[in-house]
């Protein structure tokens, strides 16, 4: 997973979006830690982490490069901030995530769903984050599938985040509005903080008119 970054992800990840939170500064001008800034809940990487070896990891999922076509499903654009407790935006943070197409199926050897492949669909992206530590890229909503008798994920995304002097972090973004957020085994060992700091927030929609989700991520520091 140690290939470099190409130039259209690192130009994307510093275009990122606007108006990272400034952090607030205390006595001497030392930052103040923030109390609601908690560090963003950690989670289970899950067994679907990407094996096989693929060229295109860039910030469009939506499209495999080579191939004609664009994966099924609705698209949306995830534009996020890395930041730290204090809320000081963290600049250059390896932002790993990978995820289930829209039919619930990962793109991974073991997964014994049988739901059809997409061959349009990415499954899997590295970007990162900008000089205010946004980042953004575009995907599908990808679909529920069955974890155990009586269980359906909800919809989300996988995160593993890094960035040196930081603990790193492997977490999951969930959908706004999706019922099986509310009966999810997993969310609901969070307390509803948690929750809610795992739940992404619906943003105004871009010029292209699709959907924006904005996530944050909190880093700790070591």
């Amino acid at each position: 997973m140690s290939e470099p970054v190409i130039d259209r992800r690192r130009f994307l990840g510093a275009l990122g979006l606007a108006g990272a939170s400034a952090a607030c500064a205390g006595a001497g001008g030392t930052p103040e830690p923030d109390p609601e800034r908690a560090p963003t809940p950690p989670e289970i990487e899950g067994p679907f982490y990407p094996v096989q070896a693929q060229k295109d990891r860039d910030f469009d999922l939506t499209r495999v490069e080579g191939l004609d076509g664009v994966a099924r499903g609705e698209q949306v654009w995830v534009g996020g901030r890395v930041i730290d407790q204090h809320g000081a935006p963290v600049e250059d943070a390896v932002v790993d995530l990978w995820q289930a197409n829209a039919a619930g199926r990962y793109r991974h050897p073991e997964d014994p769903s049988r739901a059809p492949l997409d061959e349009h669909f990415q499954g899997w992206a590295i970007v990162r984050s900008g000089a205010d530590g946004a980042f953004r890229f575009k995907t599908v909503v990808p679909g529920a599938y069955p974890a155990a008798a009586g269980w359906d994920r909800p919809p989300h995304i996988h995160f593993k985040v890094s960035k040196r002097g930081f603990v790193e972090l492997v977490t999951q973004m969930y959908f706004p509005d999706q019922p099986l957020n509310d009966i999810d085994r997993l969310l609901l060992r969070k307390t509803p903080a948690e929750r809610t700091a795992m739940i992404a927030r619906r943003a105004e929609p871009g010029a292209d008119g699709l959907p924006l989700l904005d996530y944050v991520i909190v880093l700790e520091r070591v």
